[in-house]
């Protein structure tokens, strides 16, 4: 009974995405293409700090990376989709594995401090390297893919929605098979006590450093849509409170579920998006919904959603 209402869940999620376009009115529908986008960044956090429980205030640094290695590619170089994917993926992984190496022996607090470091050191760069970057200006005029193989107008909101919805679910499929394999058990493992796995014979180390580059891939792949989404690349997608507002996501939907962070992520766009138009000081509403939850859901909202399944 429960299998078989979850199974029903799924495909009702399943139509609704596939069919948003036909009846949500272009704003809606580009607030569902933000929350897809958080919704990867959001999760892949999730896999590092939630499975492998490695807290990180510097998760922004794989998205901007991404996110100004596309734009500049596409402004001043040329544009090419492939290239720019391959580019993009390509640095990120580079700059995950050389931060790995620097963060990953440390834990905790100070884990988190020097995430945040290192993130804050890049945005600095951004900030002031305005040759290639345009500094605090950003850098405008980044232009849609042209895909070659599929005659696609993703200036159109609704085939920009179609692609992202592409990568997205692939995005969450590759997620899904990593936490439910061997790896993903290890790294659970991890997270509950180093020292048992390390007895166990498991190079904590190296589990931990590959989880670090994996999650800095797929927030690297969210930092790409959210740039060809815009248009527009600035040194805020580096900033600290990008790092946060993903760390909200995460922690509002349930640590340590990889479903729950998506749903934060929705919550969060939908919010934050609808209620700013109301109400200036938006931030204060969000925050009393984050500390109810925090109170009254201390597993985020993932934990009563799986409860009322269970219940059918």
């Amino acid at each position: 009974m429960k299998r078989c209402v979850f199974h029903i869940l799924v495909a009702v999620a399943l139509a609704f995405l596939f069919l948003a376009p036909l009846f949500l009115p272009p704003y809606y529908l580009g607030l569902l293409i933000l929350a897809l986008i958080y919704g990867i960044f959001a999760m892949s956090l999730d896999i590092l700090t939630g499975y492998t429980g490695l807290p990180s205030l510097g998760h922004a640094t794989f998205f901007g990376v991404s996110a100004y290695a596309v734009g500049i590619l596409n402004v001043k170089v040329f544009q090419n989709f492939e290239l720019e994917l391959a580019v993009g993926l390509s640095i990120t992984i580079i700059i995950a594995a050389v931060f790995g190496l620097l963060t990953v022996r440390s834990r905790g607090i100070y884990f988190l401090m020097i995430t945040l470091a290192l993130s804050m050191v890049l945005w600095g760069l951004a900030s002031n390297w305005g040759a290639l970057t345009g500094g605090h200006d950003g850098l405008p005029g980044v232009s849609r893919p042209r895909l070659t193989l599929i005659s696609w107008d993703l200036g159109l909101t609704d085939n920009y929605y179609y692609f992202v919805l592409f990568f997205f679910m692939v995005a969450v499929i590759l997620m899904y098979l990593i936490v439910r394999s061997p790896f993903g058990v290890a790294l659970r493992g991890i997270r509950e006590s180093e020292t048992r796995m390390s007895v166990l014979g498991y190079n904590v180390w190296l589990y931990k450093y590959l989880s670090f580059i994996i999650t800095g891939l797929f927030a690297g792949l969210a930092g790409i849509l959210f740039t060809y989404y815009n248009g527009f690349v600035h040194p805020s997608v580096l900033h600290i409170e990008n790092s946060a507002k993903v760390l909200i996501m995460f922690i509002l939907g349930g640590p340590g579920t990889l479903l729950g962070p998506l749903a934060g992520a929705g919550v969060i766009v939908f919010v934050e998006n609808l209620i700013s138009a109301h109400i200036e000081r938006w931030q204060v509403f969000l925050g009393a919904i984050y500390v109810l939850v925090v109170i009254c859901a201390p597993r985020g909202i993932y934990g009563p959603m799986k409860q009322l399944i269970r219940r059918g």
